[in-house]
């Protein structure tokens, strides 16, 4: 009988056998990118169904991409309520954590202002608004408007998990959906972890409990995002068939604009700050690159959560004490590509394309919005409630926001990459400026497996 040495030496050696696109995510995703792209060309390329529908491979990469979505998703208001709870607790194990609370607060506004800073810099140059392909004729009213008052009351929870119904009737048949607010439950939740820490001992048995609870969830988070390259092979594929290059070439400019401006901070910005702290650009990309991935293809910041937190602790030494508290925080307020770049730009764009003279006054205000306002997207997929918001306060046409539709998939899979990939970079920081950060943890080489159990990776 071998001995388990030799037991373990062959199941190592068998692993390392296998191509690196089968062990490891990143390539997977890259490997899930590929196959989308050539699969919603072959969808394009295919003719409708005879019924005048769409054709069936475009139906099931939409159903797919679609299903996984809600995947992710499904589990928001659990993952929230605890992790927050769990945030604030954590926070007690921490030496100076208002210190710590302030200078994340104070870090996620100094992002912000130099993302928009950018934005309106791009915008101006290029004048997206001028070179658009599209006319007034394609305009539709926004479904959701954004607004300071609507901003400010929206805080104040509707109920213990701030849920929304919304009954239709079509056809004689009534349906009713559930939506939550974001914003709302985390206000629940801070106060819940708050009052639990006043409580003190009485409370022991709830946190453990929520603990617990958001292990699971978290568990179960991981099974999803294991589907990931799945998912993105579906999801990129019906972007393709659905958009093609039609919607592309008709805001051309405005679309390369927005990446622009999403480039400079994401490569030039970022590693800016990295360096200034004396950190390795190279470690911190190598480190928090599963995460921006899986943004960039999920579009949503609070489905990646789980994932985000991870690589902060494990591949850039954030303490997880601390990066408990900063990355859920900053899943839900830190938005510097949906709530800084893109609102700035598409400004930018909506006034020149009803041609409404911007003052420097309108500049501050975009500037204003962008660093107070971001928390109003929410961590959702999309940033029509950050565009509307910033679009009413300058009192320009809200109709605007119609004509941006056909490219918002597209540009929101960058701008959700920009986001998560901010995330992880304040909490670094600040752990790096406290002197908390666990420097040789950040600068190991990644061979580590970010879905691991921690219990496993203690035993490594």
């Amino acid at each position: 009988m071998p001995s388990p040495a030799l037991s373990t030496r062959a199941e190592t050696t068998s692993r390392r056998r296998l191509p690196q696109w089968a062990t490891s995510f990143g390539p997977q995703i890259v490997t899930g990118l590929v196959v989308g792209v050539v699969l919603g060309l072959v969808a394009r390329a295919m003719p409708v169904a005879a019924d005048g529908n769409e054709n069936w491979l475009v139906g099931t990469v939409h159903t797919i991409g679609s299903s996984y979505v809600k995947l992710l998703t499904v589990a928001v208001i659990p993952l929230v309520f605890t992790a927050i709870v769990s945030s604030i607790a954590n926070l007690r194990e921490v030496a100076n954590a208002a210190r710590l609370a302030v200078q994340t607060l104070l870090w996620f506004a100094i992002t912000a202002f130099i993302a928009v800073i950018i934005g309106i810099v791009v915008g101006s140059i290029t004048q997206p608004g001028a070179r658009t392909g599209v006319s007034a004729a394609t305009e539709k009213a926004p479904g959701t408007t954004g607004s300071w008052w609507a901003f400010i009351t929206g805080l104040v929870p509707s109920n213990f998990l701030g849920l929304n119904a919304k009954t239709t009737v079509a056809e004689g048949a009534a349906s009713t959906s559930l939506s939550f607010n974001v914003l709302q439950l985390l206000v629940v939740a801070a106060a819940i972890g708050i009052a639990a820490l006043k409580v003190g001992a009485k409370a022991e048995p709830f946190l453990q409990f929520n603990a617990s609870l958001l292990a699971i969830v978290q568990k179960v988070l991981w099974w999803i995002i294991r589907l990931a390259p799945i998912g993105t092979a579906a999801l990129i594929a019906n972007a393709v068939a659905t958009y093609g290059w039609d919607a592309i070439g008709s805001l051309g400019w405005f679309t390369a604009a927005v990446y622009v401006g999403l480039a400079i901070v994401f490569l030039v910005v970022y590693p800016v700050l990295i360096r200034a702290h004396g950190l390795s650009v190279r470690a911190f990309y190598s480190g928090v690159w599963p995460a921006t991935q899986l943004g960039f293809v999920s579009r949503s910041s609070i489905g990646t959560l789980p994932l985000t937190e991870r690589v902060t602790e494990r591949n850039l030494g954030v303490p997880r004490e601390y990066a408990s508290f900063a990355v859920p925080l900053g899943s839900t307020t830190k938005m510097d590509g949906c709530a800084a770049i893109y609102p700035a730009i598409a400004a930018i764009f909506v006034a020149e394309f009803y041609g409404v003279p911007l003052s420097f006054t309108d500049y501050l205000l975009i500037i204003v919005v962008s660093v107070i306002g971001s928390a109003a997207t929410a961590g959702t997929t999309g940033a029509t409630v950050m565009l509307t918001l910033t679009l009413s306060t300058l009192g320009l046409p809200l109709a605007g926001v119609g004509l941006l539709l056909a490219v918002e998939p597209i540009v929101d899979m960058g701008r959700t990459a920009v986001n998560v990939t901010g995330q992880a970079l304040v909490p670094t920081i600040v752990a790096k400026r406290e002197g908390i950060l666990d420097e040789a943890r950040y600068n190991a080489e990644r061979t580590g497996d970010p879905f691991q159990d921690d219990d496993t990776v203690a035993a490594a």
